[in-house]
């Protein structure tokens, strides 16, 4: 009997064009698996009112009744609000994702978190294309968690269209300069920057864990839906571990 193939459900902003075609990407070389993708708007991200409107549950909730319908196994928030928003905000949404559609949910943030924990870092430098405002905000999210950054380096960016548009190479240098001191493990906290292809090379030449978010997004949501990480284990540290908090 064949085995049932997994379908990873992915709440989108609608500005973000790296998620897909990179989610897409890691599972293009491993059977059994495919990820399905819902949209709703997202433009810009800062701390104003009209930008943290945009993330309101009743948002998002619509589009992962629509994920639902196409039985997926895990349904995640593929992006990092809650890490200005407040973590509290995430576990309420991936509460109200089960309740609604009886799937197992998590969230970017969330994941990223896990990740860290999992992987025992203890020096998290993050990488980010916010404003600096923004990234202030995340780092008190952070230490709330536990996790206060070691160091960090931001773009300065508001668009989140712009945010796909940076290169590989400047994501690169950001991770270097913050590994350079001293953090244990880097997270690229966006889900629209083009980073997952980096964090394999980096880790074997930096001797860090490098954690993107869109990696570390597929790496929780595959495992909610029972999924075999190792399949993935060329996209870095992540997916050789089996480590996830509950």
């Amino acid at each position: 009997m064949t085995a049932m193939r997994k379908r990873l459900g992915m709440i989108t902003p609608s500005s973000n064009s790296v998620l897909e075609p990179v989610t897409s990407a890691m599972l293009g070389g491993v059977d059994g698996i495919t990820a399905h993708f819902s949209r709703f708007r997202v433009t810009e991200i800062a701390l104003d009112a009209a930008a943290l409107s945009q993330f309101d549950a009743s948002a998002m909730l619509p589009a992962a009744d629509l994920l639902a319908d196409a039985k997926v196994g895990a349904i995640a928030w593929n992006g990092t609000s809650a890490s200005w928003l407040g973590i509290g905000r995430d576990r309420s949404l991936g509460a109200a994702i089960t309740e609604r559609t009886g799937v197992p949910a998590t969230t970017s943030t969330l994941a990223c978190i896990d990740a860290a924990r999992a992987l025992g870092a203890k020096r998290v430098g993050l990488v980010s294309p916010y404003t600096d405002d923004v990234q202030r905000r995340i780092g008190d999210v952070w230490a709330e968690e536990g996790i206060a950054p070691h160091a960090e380096r931001h773009l300065g960016l508001r668009d989140n269209f712009s945010f796909g548009e940076v290169k590989p190479a400047t994501i690169a240098g950001m991770i270097r300069a913050v590994a350079a001191e001293g953090a244990d493990a880097v997270v690229i906290l966006c889900t629209n920057l083009d980073g997952a292809a980096l964090a394999a090379s980096l880790e074997r030449e930096l001797d860090i864990a490098v954690l993107d978010s869109v990696a570390v997004t597929l790496w929780r949501s595959l495992s909610l839906a029972g999924g075999d990480i190792s399949a993935l284990a060329q996209w870095g540290r992540i997916f050789q571990t089996s480590a996830v908090i509950k």
